[in-house]
């Protein structure tokens, strides 16, 4: 087998962590991946992969030949790219995961001018609320919304979010109208739990240059943004949402802004994906197309 060829599959493997998973992805049966692995051990007289039966992971010396194999396949693609047609049509599949409202009402609905632009192109879009490990999913990008943690994945800033209070004016009619964040004691709300910790989330405002936060009453709790928005319109409680989000129910007078002075900190967006510098060119467009319908969309700034 070719040596960049040995290059790519191991590299696949490594961000798969299986073997089975990198051969999927590559359309190789999984004894032609294992094998071209070895194959490549055995060239440069090192064991560059931990094999367990649930897990496979780099060693010492795999995760430093990581990063030099990917250098090479990237060099070696550039040069043999440089004598092609310069509007070579940009092809092949992608996966693409976003939150889920974001992917309902933004995404989905704009994709065909994407497909119409770019024939070449699939995409397998993948829409959850959940934080997709980019590596083991083999995802090509994704949107998060929040604070990022610690990671060696490339971030692109989107913008920020704008976060607004809102409660339905039958929640209103009923419980009457917070003013400022001291009457929130007697209100109830929905209250958020995270997907991927499950923890709830608090009510959050900011004043005078200062995050504040209280934990605010709940008879329900939910784990999705179609939920938490299903629950305030049924006048369950409170909500703090993307203004984006509810601006359909804002305009039918169906949900109504409260205390617009006493707004959460806005949330940062961010696009993220694994190497800058092997970004495929089907990547490279769908992640500026991306990039600028989300920030036409949802009112970002930056």
């Amino acid at each position: 087998m070719d040596r960049v060829d040995l290059f790519r599959i191991f590299a696949r493997v490594v961000e798969c962590a299986s073997f089975t998973r990198a051969a999927d992805t590559l359309g190789l049966p999984r004894s032609s991946v294992s094998s071209a692995v070895a194959e490549l051990e055995q060239r440069i007289g090192a064991r560059l992969l931990h094999r367990t039966t649930r897990k496979v992971s780099p060693t010492h010396d795999g995760a430093a030949f990581y990063e030099r194999a990917l250098r090479v396949v990237a060099d070696v693609e550039e040069a043999e790219s440089l004598f092609r047609h310069a509007a070579a049509e940009p092809s092949g599949r992608l996966r693409v995961d976003v939150p889920g409202r974001i992917g309902r009402l933004i995404v989905a609905p704009a994709l065909p001018a994407f497909l119409d632009r770019y024939p070449q192109i699939e995409i397998d879009l993948g829409v959850t609320d959940r934080a997709v490990n980019l590596i083991e999913d083999s995802t090509d990008c994704v949107v998060r919304v929040g604070p990022l943690g610690d990671s060696a994945l490339i971030a692109r800033p989107l913008g920020n979010l704008v976060l607004i209070n809102v409660a339905s004016s039958g929640y209103l009619a009923r419980h009457g109208t917070p003013q400022t964040p001291d009457d929130l004691a007697a209100h109830w709300a929905v209250n958020y739990a995270s997907p991927s910790t499950g923890r709830i989330e608090e009510w959050e405002w900011h004043e005078h240059g200062t995050s504040r936060s209280i934990a605010m009453r709940g008879r329900v709790t939910v784990n999705s943004a179609e939920a938490y928005i299903a629950c305030c319109l049924a006048g369950l409680g409170l909500i703090q949402i993307p203004a984006y989000d509810v601006k359909r129910h804002l305009d039918a007078g169906e949900l109504v802004e409260l205390m617009p002075q006493h707004r959460a900190a806005p949330m940062p967006m961010t696009l993220l994906y694994p190497h800058r510098q092997h970004l495929s060119r089907r990547l490279q467009v769908f992640a500026n197309w991306l990039a600028d319908l989300l920030k036409e969309k949802l009112f970002v700034a930056g």
